[in-house]
């Protein structure tokens, strides 16, 4: 079972203006092939079909674990999207065109279909696909597709990062870099462990580094780099026998956190008129809160 918790992964800021433009390219974050969408899926569905779970636990474990902070991810991205969308259109009569803004945007589906958050779908709009997941059953595989997967959803927050100048994005992309650097050394580990090759000597991490972007750093100081989480659940605790050691690129040691990263609160969006959202009016309101004052 998932456990939620009513915190998103770290503070993003909120933008003095929207970036509509801005958003569509953080959508490939989640839901192109290389995005938090196909990252969480794989990893969900090789934990859940996982063979041997007590013979091979320790793999199992940080598969698991990764599920786990992967959710976060998705969470997070959306969150990102949302705020980017901030004050892109204006309250008014539907004949004065409020939507207006949105027409010549690329990404259309913000204004159509999501009321201006985010979408399952790629960077163009297209819907996620599962064909995205591989879970082969066959452990080594899927480890080492796993890595090559963290590098190319690496690569593409990277880009990301070029392409917007937006706070709020490079917030996102700046911690991204980091724990998704952090999947790629536990996946290298893990296969290691499992044939004996150091596969990042065969297949590098992308360069430049995560110091190369401004808003990584911080979260590089904070020692984020070095750090897998049990999510408060002692069964995977086995990880320490995958996650320990040195940090390949740092030098500096790895460890185990039982438990899970701080969080910050979620965002409330402000009510969207313009685009029926949520829909209820004053009137509503006042009939739903009386209704729910009854039941107390």
């Amino acid at each position: 079972m998932m456990k939620r918790v009513n915190r998103i992964a770290i503070e993003l800021p909120r933008p003095e203006h929207g970036d509509a433009n801005g958003a569509a390219a953080v959508q490939e974050l989640m839901g192109g092939k290389f995005g938090e969408m196909s990252t969480l899926n794989n990893y969900m569905f090789q934990s859940f079909n996982f063979r041997g779970k007590k013979k091979y636990k320790p793999f199992y474990d940080l598969i698991a674990s990764i599920t786990a902070e992967e959710f976060g991810h998705v969470e997070l991205v959306a969150n990102a999207i949302n705020l980017m969308s901030y004050g892109n259109t204006f309250p008014g009569d539907p004949d004065t065109a409020p939507l207006q803004n949105g027409k010549d945007k690329r990404y259309s589906l913000h204004f159509t279909t999501t009321a201006q958050t985010s979408y399952p779908g790629d960077g163009m709009g297209r819907p996620w696909n599962g064909d995205f997941v591989t879970n082969s059953g066959v452990l080594v595989e899927d480890l080492l597709h796993n890595y090559v997967l963290e590098i190319g959803a690496r690569l593409h927050k990277m880009r990301v990062y070029e392409m917007t100048t937006n706070p709020t994005a490079r917030e996102l992309c700046g911690y991204l870099l980091v724990r998704g650097g952090t999947h790629i050394i536990a996946y290298a580990k893990a296969i290691k462990v499992a044939t004996g090759v150091d596969i990042g000597k065969m297949l590098p991490v992308p360069h430049p580094d995560n110091n190369a972007f401004e808003t990584a750093r911080k979260y590089m100081d904070q020692g984020l780099y070095n750090v897998l989480y049990t999510w408060d659940e002692p069964e995977y605790r086995d990880i320490r026998q995958i996650w320990k050691g040195e940090n390949p690129e740092t030098g500096e040691p790895l460890h185990v956190i039982d438990g899970m990263p701080e969080g910050a609160p979620v965002p409330d969006f402000e009510e969207k008129p313009e685009m029926f959202a949520p829909g209820i009016d004053p009137d509503d309101y006042m009939k739903i809160l009386k209704r729910l004052k009854e039941n107390l």
